[in-house]
């Protein structure tokens, strides 16, 4: 069960624009490895790309979150949709983490591959919202794990480059044969897991 603070975040307003929905970029991408510049100005432009983000998030259909670089945008926001609630948080940080939780983890941007990863269980993440408002949010396991996965991703980070040489190597060569098969038309509809075990 995940556990939050107050609620502090206000889901998204609807934005009369129609919404456009963006590729999301895979692993290879050099926009996945630099740092997103923080935000300055939150105006009606961040607002649209927000809506574009959660149109491109639910047209994936397998993620809970995306961050701003993942569709090739280098600002520091990202957006989830837990239990049905839009949220977003702009120039985000963890301020306070605490724990181990062992999970698989998985990342739109390198579809197919979960890899199981050790990181901290409880977060006390703090940024802007959509009003330009300081804002906290405490969580626990996947919520926690969440904030931190996204954060990599403004920050340059992907769950390749949170593992040791061997379980990298390993890893990348099974995202290789998973994006061959996938080219060739053998993988299937659902998206095969492959599971590392942590030394």
């Amino acid at each position: 069960m995940l556990k939050v603070g107050p609620r502090l975040w206000a889901p998204c307003p609807a934005v009369s624009l129609a919404r456009m929905a963006y590729s999301i970029r895979t692993y290879g991408d050099p926009v996945l490895k630099t740092k997103a510049a923080p935000i300055s100005d939150v105006d009606g432009k961040l607002a649209r790309l927000v809506d574009d983000m959660f149109t491109t998030l639910y047209e994936s259909d397998l993620g809970i979150a995306l961050a701003a670089p993942q569709i090739g945008v280098q600002k520091q926001v990202f957006v989830w949709d837990l239990d049905g609630e839009q949220q977003v948080v702009f120039n985000p940080e963890i301020v306070e983490s605490d724990g181990e939780w062992v999970y698989d983890e998985g990342c739109l941007s390198i579809p197919g591959l979960y890899v199981e990863m050790v990181r901290p269980k409880t977060v006390l993440m703090r940024g802007l919202d959509l009003d330009g408002n300081v804002v906290e949010r405490e969580a626990d396991e996947l919520e926690a794990r969440m904030y931190q996965h996204e954060l990599d991703h403004l920050h340059g980070v992907l769950m390749f480059d949170r593992m040791t040489p061997e379980q990298r190597k390993e890893a990348i060569t099974e995202y290789r044969r998973l994006q061959r098969e996938a080219e060739q038309g053998a993988a299937s509809a659902a998206p095969r897991r492959r599971r590392l075990r942590l030394q």
